[in-house]
């Protein structure tokens, strides 16, 4: 009782800490001395008509959803005493497998660097920023010649890492509560089992109504839906975060999703906010960097190829080119397993007083890092507005998806194992859908109700377990093949899926 108590405390102390440094802290404190002016504010009774005042004038939920907020993000403390590392992650052979990987990625960053004779950054001449201000939105149109430029590095690069991952201490068959060990990833990770997932996503049971299914045993589709929507517009018109999450969970009607959205990831747009935006891609004017070029290649090679996607060229290039000078992302790394990569001031190498964090945002774009942003170009049309909701869906989630971690984020074993006899290991196909959680494979209306889900729950689980359940479906056609090029034959066209009765069937109508 008196741990818990310590851990609730140190909880406390942490959020009360990052929110001090918030501008909400800044307004709320602006909202107690303009309180203090009111004439029914009496001196005898200050603590509670100022709290009274901040619950009818709404900061009092601005306030919990803030708390909210950094609950969901940051990592509970298992400890006062442990190290920043340990919090960043606890098993040591992660630790160094992770840095590893990033002094590789480095290096083949510094070797395109030293090949083509270009510096990792510059600043631009006045007439080059004239130039690239004047086609800011219309960057789609510019054909740099990118042919010498290459990805630092694509999944399957990622995935070869992960196969060759060993935990030193751990012998395969030590314990059977370990279930990775038949596959190609050989580090015992506990997943969790069906009976295990079903208690996880509950609210994805057939009982439950559901958006993104086209029947229903018990409640009509348009009935459900009609009902739905009301709710969710209680829901906006309440404010309340953790209820927005709540209600995803059973899917976001469409004209509802990009508020939704924004509530849960607790963003709303201040002219703060627009100025931060404005301010960044002043930076993008004014200074070129290398990596500049391989979110331009990444764009031109995934979502301007894709019958989806392609529209939104320029708005993808406005929101990565900024991403990539946004220092406030460094702050993810805390509770990241990764570091960021630095670089040293040119005849200082190793002097860390003339270190700098490169690019500044501290993440270097890989091959489809692009499809992390493309769908929500669907939702929000305001770039500062598609920019902070990828921010947030970035550090909360998709970083996870690149980085060697034991956080928690199949099953069907005949299958599995005959995959496994011809060479088609299920992750060797799957792998590439999980990194992009799915973007760029699904159809849109599917996808977006997928990440519905990722919001809803709060995690990336979801995802491995539609990748089972594509597996589960073309089970019989899988069961044919003979080769590792017919399983992928057969599962190259994902766009025709329909997610939630996919992962309904999956998790509920099967026997386990």
């Amino acid at each position: 009782m008196l741990q818990e108590e310590s851990d609730l405390s140190l909880i406390i102390a942490q959020i009360v800490q990052k929110l001090k440094g918030s501008n909400l802290y800044t307004q709320l404190e602006r909202q107690a001395w303009a309180c203090l002016q009111r004439p029914e504010i009496r001196l005898e009774s200050l603590k509670e008509d100022i709290k009274e005042f901040f619950k009818i004038s709404g900061w009092e939920k601005k306030l919990q959803n803030a708390v909210y907020s950094e609950l969901n993000v940051y990592p509970l403390p298992s400890h006062p005493a442990a190290s920043p590392e340990h919090l960043k992650e606890p098993l040591v052979y992660m630790r160094k497998a992770q840095g590893s990987w990033e002094k590789r990625i480095l290096k083949s960053l510094n070797s395109m660097c030293t090949e083509l004779s270009i510096p990792l950054a510059r600043k631009r001449p006045l007439g080059e920023q004239k130039e690239l201000l004047s086609k800011w939105n219309e960057m789609g149109t510019d054909e740099p010649d990118l042919s010498h430029f290459r990805p630092v590095y694509a999944p399957k690069d990622f995935l070869e890492v992960l196969i060759n991952l060993r935990n030193p201490n751990y012998e395969n068959g030590d314990s059977v509560s370990f279930r990775t060990h038949l596959g190609l990833i050989q580090v015992p990770l506990k997943v969790k089992n069906i009976p295990e997932l079903k208690e996880c996503f509950v609210e994805l049971g057939l009982s439950t109504g559901q958006l993104g299914i086209d029947d229903a045993t018990q409640v009509p589709p348009e009935l459900f839906e009609n009902e739905h929507v009301r709710i969710g517009q209680k829901v906006l018109a309440q404010q309340d975060s953790a209820a927005a999450q709540q209600y995803v969970r059973q899917g976001s009607p469409t004209a509802l999703r990009a508020e939704l959205w924004a509530l849960i990831l607790n963003i709303s747009s201040q002219p703060e906010d627009i100025l931060y935006y404005e301010q960044l891609k002043t930076n993008v004017i004014q200074h070129d960097l290398l990596v500049d070029s391989l979110i331009y290649k990444d764009v031109k090679l995934t979502a301007s190829n894709d019958d989806y996607y392609f529209v939104f060229e320029d708005y993808l290039y406005q929101v990565l080119l900024c991403f990539s000078r946004d220092t406030s992302v460094l702050g993810h790394f805390a509770y990241n397993s990764a570091s960021p990569p630095k670089s040293y001031i040119r005849g200082k190498l190793g002097l860390e007083e003339y270190a700098v964090f490169y690019p500044p945002n501290g993440v270097i774009p890989f091959h489809g890092f692009s499809m992390y942003v493309a769908p929500l170009c669907f939702l929000y049309h305001e770039p500062y507005k598609l920019y902070q909701i990828f921010r947030e869906m970035y550090v909360r989630f998709f970083f996870r998806l690149h980085s060697i971690s034991s956080h928690p984020s199949t099953y069907l074993p005949q299958l599995f194992y005959h995959l496994r006899e011809i060479g088609a290991q299920p992750l060797r196909i799957s792998f590439k859908w999980m990194v992009r959680a799915f973007s760029g494979y699904l159809a849109t209306d599917q996808l977006l109700l997928l990440w519905d889900r990722i919001l809803g729950y709060n995690s990336l689980e979801i995802l491995a377990v539609l990748a089972a359940a594509v597996f589960a479906f073309r089970a019989v056609n899988l069961m044919e093949v003979t080769s590792l090029a017919a399983a992928e034959a057969v599962l190259a066209d994902l766009s025709t899926l329909k997610v939630m009765p996919l992962l309904q069937i999956f998790l509920f109508a099967t026997v386990t």
